[in-house]
């Protein structure tokens, strides 16, 4: 009997459970009515921009940089915590090769302002709010353009993420 009560009283709640979800579903016609994610087709000018998003991304190649970027945060001349970096490269149509062929440079350069970054306290608290992630951007695009010249389009933060230490 001890181990039929659980049993019994779990059938009970589940059946509780689908009863008040039945009795308190909305009406269909209601929900018909009311389309909470807006009109399901869009209006013709929203599916030109679509179109010319598409057209656009269709002629740039995405470029994952080989190995993620490892940042040291010191703090009283220690290691604090360390941010690792996955960073991708928006360039031109069939222009890859020309990006891994200056990878190391490339990564040489991230690095120089990645460490820049992290030294001028752009890691510390809320680093991710969308001023130092801008900054970060900005900075990493300025050095690929120098390096890569037209290629590079757009410098992707892919992954960040902080471990203290």
């Amino acid at each position: 009997m001890k181990k039929l009560l659980p049993i019994i009283l779990a059938l009970i709640g589940i059946g509780a459970g689908v009863g008040a979800g039945i009795m308190l579903r909305p009406d269909p016609s209601e929900m018909a009515a009311e389309n909470p994610c807006g009109d399901v087709n869009p209006p013709a000018e929203h599916q030109a921009e679509d179109e010319a998003a598409e057209e656009e991304s269709a002629e740039k190649d995405y470029v994952k940089l080989n190995n993620q970027f490892v940042v040291p945060i010191v703090a009283n001349e220690r290691v604090a915590s360390m941010i690792v970096l996955t960073l991708s490269l928006e360039v031109g149509l069939n222009q890859s090769t020309l990006v891994y062929a200056k990878e190391p440079k490339l990564r040489d350069a991230f690095l120089q302002v990645l460490f820049d970054h992290a030294n001028m306290g752009g890691f510390k608290g809320s680093f991710t709010n969308s001023n130092n992630m801008n900054i970060l951007r900005r900075s990493l695009m300025e050095v690929a353009e120098k390096i890569m010249g037209d290629t590079v389009t757009d410098v992707l933060i892919m992954d960040i993420v902080r471990q203290d230490v």
